[in-house]
């Protein structure tokens, strides 16, 4: 089972993206703030992350960094973002992200987009 970290302030998005995931038999751990998922990336080993970019203390953007700079192979990482900033995306990339979706997102297109990225991937638990 493949292990998803989310990530977002916002109750309502952790609450259903989580349920959406585990409908699907992932395994989903969440993190309401860049500290707490800094720390969840080491004790849980995700094997994707669902990132908000616009949160207190840390941002999405200093967790993306700190994620990049993990040994090891790369952590797919998604953002989620209602910045209307023209340059936030541009950044994100830059920064090194995978996936791009600004808010208000479906369900389904964050769920197809995980679907695609882990089915492709071969798991050293699965071997």
């Amino acid at each position: 089972m493949a292990r998803i970290l989310v990530v977002d302030d916002d109750p309502g998005i952790r609450s259903l993206l989580t349920d959406v995931l585990e409908m699907e038999d992932y395994e989903v751990t969440v993190a309401v703030d860049g500290l707490a998922a800094l720390q969840a990336v080491e004790t849980v080993g995700p094997d994707f992350v669902i990132l908000d970019v616009m949160m207190p203390g840390l941002d999405g953007f200093a967790v993306l960094s700190a994620i990049r700079a993990l040994d090891g192979e790369p952590v797919p990482v998604l953002m989620l973002t209602a910045a209307a900033e023209p340059g936030t995306n541009t950044r994100a990339w830059a920064d090194g992200v995978d996936y791009y979706l600004a808010k208000p997102f479906t369900a389904d297109a964050v769920l197809d987009l995980i679907d695609g990225v882990l089915s492709q991937q071969v798991r050293v638990n699965d071997l």
